[in-house]
């Protein structure tokens, strides 16, 4: 009764194995993968910059205290009645304090186009880690159907195997019956040894990729791997909507156009710095002197500061807008760029696709092709040297299928990671 509970309880979980979707890979990758914590802090420093601008705005407050210790005691000269003679004005120690906060009143844009500068950057941030996750997502894509296509390809492999196994024993029955020579024999061995050994390249390189896989998803690289065969659908449309697409939606560009508005706000904040700049200063102050009527002190006074002439903020505002100009330049080449990967997305999935349906009509015709040579081979009609180009027809046929497949599939990924669809 026991042994059969384990065997019910072995059947349940062999029965509930679950298949990995790419939607899941993908979610286990942006929530583990290094490069994506990286530009989640690039973000979160961003986000501290911002915080720093618009503090600016806020009171400064400033506390300081100190000792003072002199060798003589401070003092005045003066003639009374025609005699010199000499007051103290301030211990010889005395401790000083004072609490002073400085609110700015008017900055003439400065401190708003420092926050302007800061919130562009931030966006900029933000799109750029946009741009790590599309770029994980595609890595992952890629792994995933890199290691489908090769647990497609040992099964062709496996199935070769087993295909020229049945045609060994043929070889052999007929070469007992003394119908065949032995050359047939030994070239059947040599053909079985041989699809061993690429098996065997095939399966190493199967195990690489899947290690590959578990590698991008931070988990031990020989964990076991159970993935689904099934893949997002891509919308049907034109390719000029798929151009305007990726124009409007791609987070490359964004992250140029608010790298562009950020240095157009830090030259606006450093050309304000030149205007006038008004403060309002105001506080406490303590100086221990017994020779003074009033020790503490509250202060309040309204500030202007203008810098008349400055031989370098000119010069750097100029950098920054030339700076500004390059950025632009590349954002032209990038929208170039982008909409030549759509272009060529676009016609890699027709392509693909194309083929995939041509592949899909020779596998019958392969496998037909097979079974009547060999049938042949076994009533003395054909050679050995058919049987073995039969076999890899469809061996190759079967490899075309799942290339084909897989090719449509890995194009469409890519057609919309092209076209900001992704």
């Amino acid at each position: 009764m026991r042994r059969t509970n384990f065997l019910l309880l072995g059947l349940c979980l062999a029965t509930t194995v679950h298949a990995e979707t790419l939607e899941e890979a993908w979610t286990a990758a942006l929530n583990t993968n290094h490069q994506i914590k990286t530009a989640q802090a690039n973000t979160d420093v961003s986000q501290e910059q911002l915080q720093a601008a618009e503090g600016q705005n806020l009171p400064d407050l400033n506390v300081g205290t100190g000792y003072t210790q002199y060798n003589e005691t401070p003092s005045a000269k003066t003639s009374i009645e025609g005699k010199s003679a000499q007051f103290a004005m301030q211990q010889m120690g005395s401790v000083k304090a004072q609490a002073m906060a400085t609110l700015p009143i008017y900055t003439s844009g400065r401190i708003t186009h420092n926050i302007n500068a800061a919130q562009a950057t931030l966006d900029a941030t933000q799109a750029n880690e946009h741009v790590a996750a599309l770029n994980l997502k595609m890595q992952v894509a890629d792994s995933y159907i890199a290691v489908l296509r090769l647990e497609d390809a040992v099964q062709v492999a496996q199935s070769h195997i087993q295909s020229l196994e049945s045609h060994a024993k043929d070889v052999k029955n007929l070469f007992d019956q003394g119908i065949v020579a032995k050359n047939d024999v030994l070239a059947a061995d040599v053909e079985l040894l041989n699809a061993k050994q690429s098996l065997m390249q095939a399966v190493n390189i199967y195990d690489n990729a899947k290690a590959r896989y578990n590698q991008l998803l931070t988990r031990q690289l020989n964990a076991k791997v159970e993935l689904a065969k099934k893949f997002p659908e891509s919308p049907k449309t034109t390719l000029e909507n798929l151009n305007q697409s990726a124009l409007n939606q791609r987070p490359e560009l964004s992250v140029l156009n608010e790298q562009i508005e950020a240095l157009h706000e830090q030259t606006k904040a450093m050309k304000a710095g030149l205007m006038p700049q008004v403060a309002l200063n105001g506080g406490y102050q303590y100086q221990q002197n017994r020779y003074q009527a009033y020790e503490g002190l509250w202060q309040a006074n309204v500030g202007v500061d203008w810098k008349l002439f400055d031989g370098s903020t000119n010069h750097k505002g100029e950098a920054l807008e030339k700076q500004a100009l390059a950025l632009k330049e590349q954002r032209e080449e990038l929208s170039g760029q982008i909409l030549l990967q759509v272009r060529q997305a676009w016609f890699d999935s027709q392509e693909t696709q194309q083929r995939l349906q041509v592949a899909k009509q020779t596998i019958v015709q392969a496998d037909e092709n097979l079974k009547v040579t060999t049938d042949r081979y076994q009533q003395g009609l054909a050679t050995h040297t058919e049987v073995i180009q039969a076999e890899d027809l469809r061996t190759r046929t079967h490899n075309n299928l799942n290339n084909a497949n897989y090719d449509f599939a890995l194009a469409e990924l890519h057609l919309k990671r092209a076209s900001g669809n992704f």
